[in-house]
Formats: C-alpha cells, structure tokens, sequence
C-alpha cells in the first residue's frame, strides 16, 4: 500500500540521488549518498522487511559512508601534503 509519506520519501531518495550525482563538493556528494541509504532503510522498514532495513543500515548507510569520509580525509591529506 502505497501513502503519502512513501510518495515523498521516494521523491525525497530521487532528489538525494540526483544531488549526490550532481554536486561538485564531494563531501556533499557523501552526504547526499548517505540520504539515498537512510530513505532506503526507512522504505524498508515500512515494507515489512527489517532484516533488510537494519542490513542497509548498518552496511549501506553506516560503513559505506564512514569509508567514503575516510578516503576524502586521506585524499585531501594527501593533497595538502604535496602543496607544501
């Protein structure tokens, strides 16, 4: 059954997911992923499927972003190293 909170979290992901593709910053670009993940998780939860939902969660969501943040961090180290 499809509601109103659905449609909008799906246009909420969309939005999200053209953002992240779409932005030049990649730290926004990480965030706007993460977004993706957490609408994910809650469309999830609402299907009936928590085992799916906590999965996303904890992988999708949680640990894909704290890497994607870690390889910012050490790219841009890394580029402040050069420069000097």
């Amino acid at each position: 059954m499809i509601t109103v909170f659905g449609i909008l979290l799906m246009a909420m992901i969309a939005i999200s997911a053209v953002k992240a593709i779409t932005t030049t910053k990649l730290i926004d670009s990480v965030l706007f992923f993460s977004f993706v993940g957490i609408g994910a998780t809650i469309l999830f939860a609402l299907m009936k499927a928590p085992d799916v939902a906590l999965t996303e969660a904890a992988v999708g969501t949680g640990l894909v972003t704290l890497v994607f943040l870690s390889t910012l961090r050490r790219t841009s180290e890394q580029e402040h190293g050069d420069e000097q």
